[in-house]
């Protein structure tokens, strides 16, 4: 008679909370743990946009008393897609055009339109690992190659059909860039394949991490005789350290806007993250990016601090 009692009492937790479907069939610990509100953990990748985007995530789910733990600048591309399929995160930044990379095996040509890549990497996510994209920046923060101003106007460079002839005159050239840069093959291997060049083991640097901020300032500064680095479309700090991106003429690199992605059940514990989130991206356009990047990456200033401000100047939060 005390177990079907207890039944009896799941039961009425179920009809009185209509958003925890079947919990009956969870147990006295799973009604636990819904009830008690577990907070959405939220992450980033560790370049410098993770940072401010994982920030402005933060602050506007707390601003609204959705609980966070914080985990910003949790890990590499690789590493924060495995932890929200683990489930050992709820919810970060990503780019519609890494769908190309976690959805081998789709149309290329899908991941260069706006629309469809964006529609295309949403319903395959959901579809195969209950995954939901959410509003995307008006951003193109898409990989490129960047070099410093005085060798590009010493050799006439401003594509990277003009670095294929550079480098095939033997010119003194190097790379500093992430290890996944290096060797995702939608990347670096990819401008390779299509512009007819190859770096040598000697003529790159492979730095930590994904973040551009020390890729640009070492080809700055020439650490070991770096003149050329990995970059984003968004990033702040390219004109700052005198650094210019060279033209994929080719159209090689797929779009990458990015949004916040968030487990299913997550968000249909906290359905109010969706218009949250969207009344926020939907302001991130480029030159915004750019600014807010250049901020921590220039400035010096903390992720945290910047987006702070913003949002409070945006009338986004108190």
């Amino acid at each position: 008679m005390k177990n079907a009692a207890i039944l009896a009492a799941l039961g009425l937790v179920a009809v009185a909370a209509p958003g925890l479907v079947g919990v009956a069939a969870l147990g006295l610990v799973g009604v636990a743990a819904l009830a008690a509100d577990a907070p959405v953990v939220v992450a980033s990748k560790i370049d410098t946009e993770g940072s401010v985007l994982g920030k402005i995530i933060v602050q506007v789910l707390t601003a609204n008393r959705i609980p966070v733990t914080d985990k910003v600048g949790f890990g590499t591309t690789d590493v924060v897609r495995k932890a929200i399929a683990a489930k050992e995160i709820d919810l970060y930044p990503e780019y519609t055009g890494n769908g190309e990379y976690f959805f081998t095996g789709t149309d290329s040509t899908l991941w260069k339109n706006e629309k469809q890549g964006y529609e295309t990497v949403k319903k395959l996510d959901l579809e195969k690992n209950g995954i939901v994209w959410l509003t995307p920046a008006r951003a193109n923060n898409t990989w490129a190659i960047a070099i410093r101003k005085d060798l590009a106007a010493q050799n006439h460079l401003a594509s990277l059909d003009d670095l294929a002839s550079y480098l095939k005159a033997g010119k003194p050239f190097k790379l500093a860039a992430s290890e996944e840069f290096i060797s995702r093959p939608d990347t670096l291997p990819a401008f390779q394949k299509a512009y007819g060049f190859t770096l040598k083991s000697d003529q790159l640097l492979s730095l930590p991490g994904g973040n551009t901020a020390l890729t640009e300032k070492a080809a700055a500064q020439g650490t070991n005789q770096v003149n050329a680095a990995m970059a984003y479309g968004t990033d702040g700090s390219l004109a700052a350290l005198g650094l210019v991106v060279l033209a994929d003429t080719k159209g090689v690199q797929p779009i990458y806007e990015p949004a916040p992605i968030v487990r299913q059940e997550v968000l249909a514990r906290y359905p109010a993250i969706d218009k949250l989130l969207g009344k926020v991206f939907a302001r991130l356009d480029l030159v915004t990016l750019q600014t807010l990047n250049g901020r921590v990456a220039v400035n010096g200033e903390s992720a945290a601090a910047v987006a702070a401000s913003w949002l409070k100047g945006q009338g986004l939060v108190p």
